[in-house]
């Protein structure tokens, strides 16, 4: 609309009322953007660009967004911030290459040491599992890994065949360099005496998928293929301070090194090497590296410009963060940093059994099929979640299958999360029962899942190394559980502990199954079976 002129003003309209129909009809200039940018500017600064866009203003947003693009970058896996696709975009290729899995032992324990001393607790234990995921991301940088995903307390690394050679190799000589770091954490004071944290280390290589999936609102990267759960059956086969290897692996590394037997089809690397012989490093440490923005033009038309374009970059790698994760990261943009604490959330565990490990066997067209449907049950399973106000944390790899980390309470708690996630867990169990057989070379693949939920207190986090490759997650016993409940269930089963009964059972139709054996309980722990919906009562969640 155009300003009025005031010789055309009907004789009753006074002066101070065109100025304020002049105001109102005022298009600031991120205008064209402005939905775009809601999810990106932290509220104070998004009310400020829109009621008050000087170039002060608009150089504080585009500052904002620049320092945002960093975190984002060191959030992402490096295939991800190096060569981002556009939001909603598919892809997959074929990798060849070794996996490394870790997994530590001990934490806890030390969880449980500082816990009741509460947000103190809660930075002394961030400041420990911090320290020891940097110095181990420093081994792997220097070995010419690159950390895909942290799973827990737990990593995967990738190193890709076609890069400085010898990929098994620099995974066996990383992880016998992170097996000796450990020594740092061996005797670490708590209020419940000293305590230690050990890792077991498994590598596989072979030949995988490499995929990004999902929608325009929610992407992840995630790897398909036996290959990949060969790589995480080795962890778990492995043992405390030792480096496990698959025959595969053994075989491809000559007289390198020398092995010991493990368990039966499983061999451990024998660390008689001198440090000078081991070393500290395969390649020259180039760390993750982000092309800086540079503003040269600081009128508002070049303000205005140079912040479409950060937007344009930002959006990308936004899409592989949860939303509420994302505007933790927008509101804390400026510390670079979201406090730890210790939050009491409803933990849930999903293994999609029969897509993931199809791949190696499938044609051209099935496996691209396959991807499709992986990413279509992907962007089904994490809108339900959504509309349920959980978080749907990652995608990675199962002894069978594909694990999804999914939590309601962090980092925003409802008085009925438990209720949530009860509701959510029988919607993706119908997502999946649903979804037709999968044919593969002629045969019918049947697609399945495990459920499991658990209820208490995790720690919430943002975990890694504080200026470098980290990510926000939760982390503890409960976590544990859920996972432990999920391997327990059978098919299309969910199995919840007592503590998510206890909070459900007056909406939902639980049965008692006993008490089991799980995996790091010294006591069977009750479980309950998780049916659907108390109709009767006409509740049953959100």
């Amino acid at each position: 609309m155009l300003p009025l002129e005031r010789s055309n003003l009907p004789y009753f309209l006074r002066i101070d009322e065109v100025e304020i129909i002049n105001r109102l009809t005022y298009n600031p200039p991120l205008a064209a953007i402005e939905l775009r940018l809601r999810a990106l500017l932290s509220a104070q600064l998004y009310a400020a660009a829109w009621v008050d866009p000087s170039p002060a203003t608009l150089m504080g947003v585009f500052e904002h967004l620049r320092t945002l693009r960093y975190i984002l970058h060191d959030y992402v896996p490096r295939p991800v911030s190096e060569s981002p696709p556009n939001p909603g975009e598919v892809r997959y290729q074929w990798q060849t290459g070794t996996l490394l899995f870790t997994d530590l032992e001990g934490f806890t324990s030390l969880l449980e040491a500082n816990a009741a001393q509460g947000r103190k607790g809660a930075e002394k234990l961030l400041g420990v599992i911090n320290d020891y995921f940097a110095s181990m991301i420093e081994i792997v940088s220097k070995s010419g890994g690159d950390l895909l995903e942290f799973t827990g307390d737990a990593m995967l690394v990738q190193f890709l065949s076609g890069i400085h050679q010898e990929d098994t190799a620099r995974a066996v000589r990383a992880g016998l360099r992170m097996q000796r770091a450990m020594a740092e954490f061996a005797n670490i004071e708590t209020a419940r005496g000293v305590l230690s944290l050990k890792m077991r280390v498994g590598i596989h290589c072979g030949r995988y998928i490499s995929a990004d999936i999902g929608t325009p609102q929610r992407m992840a990267h995630v790897l398909l293929g036996h290959s990949v759960q060969q790589a995480k059956q080795t962890e778990g086969s492995g043992t405390v301070g030792r480096v496990c290897l698959t025959e595969t692996a053994r075989e491809s590394l000559g007289e390198q090194f020398r092995f010991e037997p493990g368990k039966p089809g499983y061999f451990l690397v024998a660390d008689d090497f001198t440090d000078d012989r081991l070393g500290e490093y395969d390649i020259t440490l180039t760390g993750r590296r982000m092309p800086s923005s540079v503003l040269l033009d600081r009128s508002v038309s070049g303000l205005v410009k140079e912040i479409g374009e950060a937007v344009k970059r930002l959006e990308p790698l936004a899409s592989y963060i949860p939303k509420a994760i994302l505007r933790l990261l927008v509101e804390n943009a400026d510390r670079r940093k979201i406090p730890p604490d210790f939050p009491e959330p409803t933990v849930m565990f999903v293994n999609l059994i029969g897509l993931p490990e199809s791949v190696d066997k499938a044609s051209l067209e099935e496996e691209v099929n396959l991807v499709l449907g992986f990413s279509r049950v992907f962007a089904s399973i994490d809108a339900v979640v959504s509309a349920q106000g959980g978080v749907l944390q990652k995608v990675t790899a199962h002894l069978d299958g594909s694990d999804m980390l999914i939590y309601f309470g962090v980092p925003d708690a409802h008085t009925d999360d438990a209720s949530r996630a009860a509701s959510a867990a029988i919607a993706i169990r119908d997502i999946i029962v649903a979804l037709p057989p999968v044919i593969i070379e002629g045969q019918e693949i049947k697609v399945s899942c495990q459920i499991g939920l658990s209820l208490g207190p995790v720690f919430a986090a943002e975990v890694g190394e504080p200026r470098g490759r980290r990510e926000f997650n939760i982390l503890g016993d409960t976590v544990n559980t859920a996972a432990r409940l999920m391997s327990k269930a059978g098919e299309n089963q969910i199995l919840i502990a007592e503590r998510v009964c206890e909070s459900i059972e007056l909406n939902f139709i639980c049965e008692a199954l006993g008490a089991v054996s799980l995996k790091g309980k010294s006591a069977p722990t009750p479980v309950f079976a998780l049916h659907g919906a108390n109709v009767e009562r006409g509740k049953g969640g959100v």
